[in-house]
This record gives structure tokens, sequence and C-alpha cells, in this order.
């Protein structure tokens, strides 16, 4: 990629981070009454639901928070973290320990889910806001939160199956996935024998249960050990799940410097791009049929702005750690699909939902599903990057400058 390039991507994701996406959500979303954030927002930031949905607070927090601690310590982001943890600690929890999935607005409980994303997403919004203000109490809530996901997902029968097990066992790529970039956050804050132990799991799951390298997909849902299911939940591929799974994978390979890891992590993006990417469209479809054949999920063909967002992060960091300009061609495609047909010019953030020829679906910026989270992950995290690019292109020009001087 070209200094200019670099520099061009670089002011596009400060102006859209900082000038665009967080100020949409603070000057909208914010509940200075009851905390939290009201996550439900039409385009131009109004509400039209007063429900919230736990994990998008957890999800908010975790974000404001790693704004103050990594970007710029504004006190606005640090009074949002604080806003949004407070109103989790005082209504997310069950008497068993367990979060809410969906509460009132002032709090009251409405809705439980079967799966622990909720206590994953409030896991690493704890232990980010306690590195932000060096509560304590907030790591220990981290600690004990981690713990109990643990516990759940190895004691079968205590959460409540998707599928009866008598009849049917299966295994869903979803729980290393999150397992994995669960910890890969936690481990920053504080030191756990278990962060190993899972995070190896992690790996070891979806390598050996859910990646085909004969069929060049990571499949979502398995046998019980890791049979290919001949049903349309056996076939789906949800290229922007393994696209996401690829740069945890990615950054685990450069936290151990594991050459292997690497290339099966590039491996899984080129085959969920391969297979998702719309030849007729453009853009990355949101579900897949590996056989072609029609999907259960009527949807399959939306345009969703979240599987672009893990894209366009996977791509710029593939492309810094490889240097194959395969990867810097894929995200120009990617990047051009999704600035000119998410990104709303007018009021501002990102529209969540296309449809397939890229006209919108649905004007919401915000629901139980959509909040301040892949976005400005994606622009802060790619931001970082590709300050690590120039830092790098720099240094290169620095030695080959001084190699020519010398000669």
């Amino acid at each position: 990629m070209t200094a200019k390039r670099i520099e061009e991507l670089l002011e596009l994701y400060r102006h859209s981070l900082l000038e665009d996406v967080v100020p949409f959500w603070l000057n909208t979303a914010a509940d200075h009454k009851y905390g939290g954030i009201l996550n439900c927002l039409d385009r131009d930031g109004s509400v039209y639901n007063t429900d919230k949905a736990m994990w998008i607070q957890c999800r908010a927090v975790w974000m404001f928070a790693k704004l103050y601690n990594e970007c710029e310590s504004r006190p606005e982001w640090l009074e949002a973290a604080r806003n949004g943890y407070e109103f989790i600690t005082r209504h997310g929890f069950d008497t068993d320990g367990r979060m809410f999935f969906i509460v009132t607005q002032d709090g009251r409980p409405l809705r439980k889910s079967r799966y622990l994303f909720t206590e994953t997403f409030g896991s690493i919004a704890c232990a980010e806001y306690a590195r932000a203000t060096g509560d304590q109490r907030a790591l220990g809530k981290a600690r004990d939160l981690y713990h109990l996901i643990i516990d759940f997902t190895r004691s079968p029968g205590r959460l409540t199956p998707k599928v009866l097990p008598e009849t049917r066992v299966t295994r869903v790529h979803a729980m290393p996935m999150i397992l994995l970039a669960t910890t890969q956050e936690l481990r920053k804050h504080y030191d756990d024998p278990l962060h190993t132990e899972v995070v190896d799991q992690s790996l070891y799951e979806v390598q050996n249960y859910f990646v085909k390298p004969d069929e060049n997909a990571l499949f979502e849902v398995v046998g019980p050990n890791g049979e290919r299911l001949h049903s349309p939940e056996g076939r789906c591929i949800n290229p922007g799940h393994a696209i996401e799974t690829s740069w945890f994978m990615m950054h685990e390979a450069r936290h151990r410097s594991d050459p292997s890891l690497l290339t099966r992590a590039l491996d899984i993006l080129k085959w969920s791009l391969d297979i998702g990417w719309d030849k007729e469209y453009g853009g990355i479809l949101y579900f897949v049929d590996v056989e072609g054949k029609p999907t259960e999920q009527l949807e399959w063909d939306m345009k969703l702005w979240w599987p672009h967002t893990e894209a366009l992060y996977a791509l710029l960091l593939a492309h810094h750690l490889t240097g194959d300009s395969f990867y810097e061609e894929w995200y120009e495609r990617v990047h051009r699909w999704a600035f000119d047909h998410f990104a709303d010019a007018q009021h501002g953030e990102w529209f969540g939902y296309l449809h397939r020829d890229g006209t919108l679906s649905s004007r919401l910026k915000g629901s139980m599903w959509k909040g301040p989270f892949h976005l400005p992950r994606a622009l802060l995290y790619g931001w970082k990057i590709l300050e690590e690019m120039k830092a790098e292109r720099g240094t290169r020009d620095e030695e080959g400058e001084a190699q020519t001087l010398s000669t």
C-alpha cells in the first residue's frame, strides 16, 4: 500500500470515528435519566423503542472505555463508560449470576437468553472499565463473569439446548469463536492460567471441528466430532463470522509468533471472501449454503454492516502481516462497496441492513442487534494498523535512503 493511500485511510478512519460515529452515539443515545444508552435509534438518532439490549449496553461500555484507554483520555468517553457500567451493575444480573438479555428503559428484566454472549461482553466491558478507572471491583466482576462463562460451557445441561441432545448433538462455531475473542481481551488486563487453556481449546475446536480444508470453508454447525451435517443448518456458511474468526486467529498468531496459525487464518479469510462475495451485486452475503442449495435463513442475500466492517479490518491486518497485494486489492474492493452503500452522509453513522442490490432495507442505526461496536471497533483497530504500516514504511524508507547515501 502506498504511503499516500495509508495517509488517506488514516485521515478517513480518524474522521469517521471521532467526527461521525462516536458523536452520533454520544449525542443521541445517552440515557441521562436511567443510565446506559437507548440502543434503538432511527436514521437521525431519534428513539423508536426504549427497551434496552443488555449486550449492547456491555458493548457500549467496552467501546467507550477502549476509546478512553487507547485513543484519547476524553472525559465524555469516560463518563459514557461510567454511565453504562453503573446501569449494567444495577440492572444487568439475575440471582444466578447470569445476565439478562433485554430490560426496560429503567432496568426491569424482560428476557433472558439461553446463550452466554451477553456475559462475554459484560466481562470485557468490566475489564476495560477497570483499566480506565482503576476500579478493582470492576476487574473482580470481569473475572467472576469469565469463570461463570467457562463453568457453564463445561457443564452440559446447565444451558437450555437449542436442539434436544437426545436426538441430535451439535457443535456451534459461535462458542469457541467468542471464547477466543473474550479471552484475548481479558488476558490484557490480568493473568489467569485459564486464559491459555481456553485459547488453546478454542483454537483446537475451530481448526479441528469447523474448518474443512477440502471444502474451503469454515462451517457454523457440525456434529460432535466435526461431522458434516447434511441439512441446511449443516451446510450453512456465515462469511462474516468466519472472517471475524480469521482476524482473532491472526491476532493469536501474532501473539505467539506462529506462522502455521497465521496461514490457517489467512485460508479462512480467503475462503470466506470467495464464497461470501456477491459476484453479481458486490458486497458480502449474510448466509451461504456451501452446496448452493436453499438456505433456511430468508435473509440470506441481505448485506449487513458488520460482516463488512470485520472484512475491512481483517484485510488490512492480513496485508500488514504479509505484504501481499492480494489482501490490499480485496481491501479496496470491500472498502469501496461498504463506504458507498452503508455510510449515511446526511445523518452520520452507517445503515445496518441493505437489500442484495445495495438499496436500503431499514433506515435504523441502532437496534437490539446493532450498537456502537462493530463499526467503531473496526475504525479504531484499522487506525492502529494503519499507524503501524506508516511507521514501518517510514523505517524502510529511512533505511533505503541511508543505504543509498552509503553507496
